[in-house]
């Protein structure tokens, strides 16, 4: 992990958000038919709408969070899923608790 691609993918408030939801993706996220928001994840149609945002601006957001190793993706038929990497957000924390 690339701490300063991390710290890059961090300073947007619109991907910080979707790190927040995705904490708790049954909180903030709609059920999906046939996909659990924990194991696969939160469809990019649903990010897009929560969001208020065009689906190229949230794909743009999703694929610097997953350049950064925040997210994984999932694709399932004609559909992507996303949920976050908790190790490596663990990893990130403790970079900047140990290392900063």
């Amino acid at each position: 992990m690339d701490p300063i691609e991390v710290f890059k993918a961090l300073s947007n408030e619109a991907r910080l958000q979707i790190l927040e939801w995705l904490k708790d993706p049954k909180a903030h996220f709609g059920s999906q038919e046939g996909v659990d928001l924990i194991e696969i994840g939160v469809c990019v149609s649903q990010i897009t709408a929560k969001l208020n945002m065009t689906q190229s601006t949230t794909s743009q957001y999703l694929s610097v969070l997953q350049r950064a190793g925040l997210i994984q993706a999932t694709r399932i038929g004609k559909w992507t899923y996303y949920k976050r990497d908790e190790d490596a957000i663990k990893q990130i924390a403790s970079y900047i608790q140990q290392d900063l």
